[in-house]
């Protein structure tokens, strides 16, 4: 599977939303339940090219470039979990669906679970991969500590900040080159907007309206580093009435792509 590739199994649209040129893909037959994957901050629709095969032989699929990455650019007027969760959610209007399952991985987790909030009728079930929840309040540190991050990469030279971003994402070499690959599509004024809404992702206080009450999968990579994922998700996964907890082994934190089998595998056996 070749993720410097868009697959051509997928039809591209073009959505103007706020500035920014939305660009996201489909495929499948329009009468089966649509699954939308979304990507992780600085990533873009090709992180899920392996999973985009396994789902459309049983369902429809819909991937995005988020505003600001991939071919969404230029960025548009802002970039906040919010704004990204109402395009999304503008994207499905424009396609004329009601309900979907919605996965998303790390900063697209986020934006699942915002989706859900904002609009929990349409939201069949949840699929997040290294990510946490977003209805829980974190410890001042761990704010700080994320919010310290983006002083860092102000002051971090960019070419090599993108060589640590594809190290540091997976731990398998095709992974690791996509990811770099991904990342140096963006500006670095765009990747301190864009991290700027991570930082703001988690708060002191939680949204306990996003708490989950659909159908919920949770994955994330055995040698995933990032922030307290590893620590925190099965937390999350007791916690929840629905869920269903797995992990991925021999994967970092783009676990579908460094274990694409067993991601698949758990993702098919999860879905309605």
């Amino acid at each position: 599977m070749n993720d410097l590739h868009t697959p051509d199994t997928l039809t591209p649209h073009v959505l103007q939303r706020g500035g920014c040129p939305l660009h996201y893909w489909t495929g499948g037959t329009a009468v089966r339940p649509l699954v939308v994957l979304l990507h992780g901050a600085t990533m873009d629709h090709r992180m899920f090219n392996a999973q985009v095969a396994a789902l459309l032989p049983h369902y429809r699929v819909l991937v995005w470039d988020a505003p600001g990455h991939g071919r969404s650019r230029p960025l548009g007027a802002q970039f906040t979990l919010e704004s990204c969760a109402r395009d999304l959610l503008a994207v499905l209007d424009a396609e004329g669906v009601e309900t979907a399952v919605i996965a998303g991985h790390s900063f697209g987790g986020y934006i699942a679970q915002t989706v859900y909030r904002l609009a929990p009728a349409r939201v069949r079930a949840l699929v997040i991969i290294g990510a946490t929840s977003i209805a829980e309040a974190y410890s001042r540190f761990e704010i700080a500590a994320l919010k310290f991050s983006l002083r860092l990469f102000r002051i971090w030279p960019y070419g090599n900040l993108l060589n640590t971003i594809g190290r540091g994402t997976a731990v398998t070499p095709a992974a690791q080159a996509y990811a770099r690959h991904a990342a140096g599509q963006i500006p670095k004024a765009d990747f301190l907007t864009i991290w700027r809404a991570v930082t703001l992702a988690i708060d002191s206080r939680g949204r306990p309206d996003a708490r989950i009450a659909v159908p919920l999968l949770l994955l994330h990579g055995d040698g995933d580093s990032r922030g307290t994922i590893r620590r925190d998700m099965p937390r999350w996964a007791a916690a929840a009435p629905h869920a269903v907890y797995h992990v991925i082994p021999s994967a970092g934190h783009n676990a579908n792509q460094d274990n694409p089998e067993f991601t698949n595998r758990v993702l098919l056996d999860f879905l309605p």
